[in-house]
């Protein structure tokens, strides 16, 4: 057997670097299964991300369930969680990365960062972004998960982590369910409410910005704030 079929000797060896995608997955996983070693393990691993998404078979495991990996042969509960593990230890490192990067001035690069998170979840999640006086990143807080349809802001709650954290600025976001990422007259009143209470107590919110299906709409460049 070569070095190929044997990924984690192979990373031993020569390093993380010299490995395919395949192999780094196989090297994890250290075994396969009957007619299969773990390298063609990974790669039916990685086939079934591609059909999750078309632009890259790696970003599609991503968002594979614990269900949908069982359904590979070879992979069970151990192997599914392994997977999904990496995949969020992965994300988390990005968007770490991602966050020194970022300018939480602009909606733009805010509804991107936080797009993925956001646009699939099937219930409405409410997320609070804290900001120091630079803009730099604090810590970002769910504040409500609430039903397919709606749910409640507290301006109360957001005030109390934003100064439990010593923010200086904050930015709200939420995500339709439905896809469409217009603003209901509740997200707008409720918009107009925060800015307004924010004011009072120089804590000034930056944005609101709804996350639709791949898509956005920001308050502030609707001139609700």
């Amino acid at each position: 057997m070569t070095s190929d079929n044997k990924p984690y000797e192979r990373c031993l060896a020569y390093g993380p670097k010299s490995l395919t995608d395949s192999q780094l997955l196989g090297a994890v996983l250290r075994i396969g299964t009957t007619g299969m070693d773990s390298t063609q393990l990974a790669e039916a691993i990685i086939n079934l991300g591609q059909i999750n998404n078309s632009e890259s078979s790696l970003l599609g495991i991503m968002n594979l369930s614990i269900e949908e990996l069982k359904k590979i042969k070879g992979v069970g509960t151990v192997k599914a969680v392994q997977i999904q593990c990496i995949c969020e230890l992965s994300r988390r490192i990005a968007k770490k990365t991602a966050s020194k990067r970022l300018k939480f001035s602009d909606s733009s690069s805010i509804a991107s960062y936080y797009m993925e998170d956001l646009r699939h979840c099937n219930q409405e999640h409410v997320l609070l972004v804290l900001l120091d006086n630079k803009c730099n990143l604090i810590k970002d807080v769910v504040l409500t998960i609430g039903t397919a349809n709606s749910s409640l802001i507290s301006s109360r709650d957001i005030f109390l982590q934003a100064l439990k954290y010593n923010a200086v600025f904050i930015v709200l976001l939420h995500n339709h369910p439905s896809g469409d990422a217009t603003p209901s007259n509740n997200d707008i009143s409720v918009t107009r409410s925060v800015s307004d209470a924010g004011e009072l107590i120089g804590i000034k919110l930056l944005d609101h910005i709804i996350i639709g299906d791949n898509s956005y709409v920001s308050l502030k460049e609707k001139n609700y704030i």
